[in-house]
């Protein structure tokens, strides 16, 4: 298991955990950033990440993508 920071960009990832608080947690849920869920890297623009999860592309900050476990 590792932060969604590390996973290689186009490579489909299975959520495992999200942290952080449960205003944080609620907010990536509404996402689409559930455990069980799929997410890929799709690019890395200054250490933010572009996701594609639930067949949408989401722009996701550093400090949230380290939340994300996969």
């Amino acid at each position: 298991m590792m932060p969604l920071i590390f996973a290689d960009t186009g490579e489909i990832n299975i959520i495992k955990r999200i942290g952080g608080s449960p205003e944080v947690k609620k907010h990536l849920e509404n996402l689409g950033f559930v455990a069980g869920g799929e997410v890929t890297v799709i690019n890395e623009i200054g250490g933010n990440l572009i996701v594609k999860v639930k067949e949408a592309r989401v722009a996701v900050s550093k400090e949230m993508a380290q939340k994300i476990m996969v």
